[in-house]
């Protein structure tokens, strides 16, 4: 996926998890080995001769044994970190569905009702034209051509509004399913 929040609570999974392999890692006991490295001589000049070389081994071994149950409160503390992170994965994927499935939703009223309000629009011209050429046979009064002007102007006006909806919606879908994420 894509979706930043899902990113972010799957990494903060593999973190809980990497914890709790580190808790049970104390358990065992830790064995390090430190040396050094240097050059000794009574004498200056002898000093960078092969024969003047000195090392030191120091192994160093550590056993958790006196730890008073500290190493299983870690343990326990790492996994309950785990579940809670299990449960924030599963809530941000189910969001993330659920803003979906209403951008969707959204998306097909929308476009019933552009498709709705395009077909008002179109009524609204042919009765526009139907009264200025009643108006022009003496038919009519102009407060008729009047009123079908108002009427196209208030139906391409909700079809502006509409045709917006419709550009936000695209937008916030495009957004659910995770587009533009970096």
């Amino acid at each position: 996926t894509s979706r930043p929040d899902i990113m972010a609570a799957e990494y903060r999974l593999y973190a809980a998890n990497a914890d709790i392999g580190a808790a049970r890692a104390a358990f065992f006991p830790s064995l390090s080995l430190t040396s050094t490295a240097g050059y000794s001589s009574g004498e200056l000049r002898n000093l960078f001769e092969s024969s003047s070389q000195v090392w030191r081994f120091a192994p160093q071994i550590s056993l958790p044994i006196f730890t008073a149950g500290r190493l299983k409160n870690n343990l326990s503390l790492s996994e309950v970190r785990k579940e809670l992170a299990v449960v924030e994965y599963e809530d941000t994927v189910e969001q993330a569905f659920r803003e979906v499935s209403d951008a969707l939703s959204t998306a097909a009223t929308v476009d019933a009702r552009f498709i709705d309000q395009n077909a008002l629009v179109q009524t609204a011209e042919k009765r526009l034209l139907l009264s200025e050429k009643r108006y022009e046979a003496g038919i009519e009064s102009y407060l008729a051509v009047l009123d079908a002007k108002r009427e196209l102007y208030t139906a391409r006006q909700n079809e502006i509004r509409i045709r917006s909806a419709k550009a936000t919606n695209r937008i916030n879908l495009f957004r659910a399913v995770g587009g533009g994420a970096l």
